[in-house]
């Protein structure tokens, strides 16, 4: 299981085991963030804690970050999806380095054509140098 936190600690997240892929994408938002996503659905895979203050991009996903200190802590639907799930991301970079180095990076274009770019061979760990 991975654990997360915001810088001060007021905002935490789990992950239940290690990702297949973390996601980089290139949107207006999430390049500005620097973020890097690992999915799932609240209350199942991820569990979120803490009081957030939160973004909402248009009227699907609401960015949630520390009033604190200020890290993006995750995103998670609006609205639960059409079997009542709601669909949540947790932001890889509030752990530790060392589980999630060797996790691939998934590109995603959420600026243009909202593709998936797959996969260049770089890991986690390499954004982190």
């Amino acid at each position: 299981m991975l654990q997360g936190s915001c810088h001060c600690g007021q905002v935490t997240w789990t992950f239940d085991g290690i990702p297949e892929s973390a996601t980089a994408c290139n949107c207006t938002v999430c390049r500005r963030y620097g973020v890097l996503w690992a999915y799932d659905y609240e209350g199942e895979g991820i569990t979120a804690a803490g009081a957030t203050t939160s973004y909402m991009r248009g009227e699907a996903i609401e960015f949630h970050f520390c009033p604190t200190c200020g890290c993006v802590a995750y995103w998670r639907g609006h609205q639960p999806n059409e079997d009542g799930r709601t669909r949540i991301a947790v932001n890889l970079r509030l752990t530790e380095p060392g589980p999630i180095a060797k996790v691939p990076i998934e590109h995603f274009d959420g600026l243009d054509t909202f593709d998936d770019l797959g996969q260049d061979g770089r890991c986690v760990g390499d954004y982190w140098f």
